[in-house]
């Protein structure tokens, strides 16, 4: 068996999912990541999730089996965690180290240009990430409440609720942006000194 410390994070993240259950197939593994995994890393699509599978597959953390439907015709390919692949996602969660989470925010992106930005097209920016945010608050509240039921679904429903507060939190945040912008608006963008060298300001935290 080869080293799995050279899989990248997604791997580990189908790893994980495979940890909770018996046995599931891709479109299973789809449905979980669209059930709790968006929210807080991303969906991977279901080439991704195949590719993932048989690379873990080729590391001896997954086995496989077909199972084939009543009709004889159809089948389905199944797949489940090894014991050295719940070793190695149990070695990844507690040993590995942990990556500082990475900000890239195209809606903010807009507004730190906003000098070259219509304040009509900022407005709608803002107005629409408004909404996507308590969207994806519904939706993660959903999703929260229908795992309550089930206990071994504990520690992915705290995650949910996590995901919920992020949420609140990211549509006020725009909310006040949104309200700081049109504060600008009103008092009126002056335009900027072309003559004067463009610089970024001095940080007070980093004088000494």
């Amino acid at each position: 068996m080869t080293s799995g410390t050279d899989l990248p994070t997604t791997s580990w993240a189908v790893l994980g999912m495979l940890s909770h259950t018996d046995e599931l197939s891709g479109y299973d593994l789809k449905k979980w990541a669209d059930w709790s995994l968006q929210f807080f890393y991303w969906s991977p699509s279901f080439s991704q999730i195949y590719a993932e599978l048989k690379r873990l597959e080729k590391h001896g953390y997954v086995t496989s089996r077909t199972v084939t439907s009543e009709d004889g015709v159809r089948g389905k390919r199944m797949y489940a965690i090894t014991t050295s692949g719940r070793d190695a996602v149990a070695h990844w969660v507690n040993h590995s180290p942990v990556e500082a989470p990475v900000l890239k925010h195209s809606v903010l992106l807009r507004a730190w240009l906003g000098h070259l930005a219509e304040p009509e097209r900022l407005r709608e920016i803002l107005t629409a990430h408004i909404d996507y945010a308590e969207k994806t608050r519904r939706r993660a509240a959903a999703d929260a409440e229908g795992s309550d039921a089930n206990p071994d679904w504990a520690f992915p429903s705290a995650v949910l609720r996590w995901c919920i507060r992020h949420y609140e939190a990211e549509r006020q945040l725009a909310e006040d942006l949104l309200d700081d912008l049109e504060a600008l608006n009103k008092r009126g963008r002056l335009p900027r000194n072309r003559e004067a060298p463009l610089a970024p300001p001095k940080s007070k935290a980093r004088r000494r």
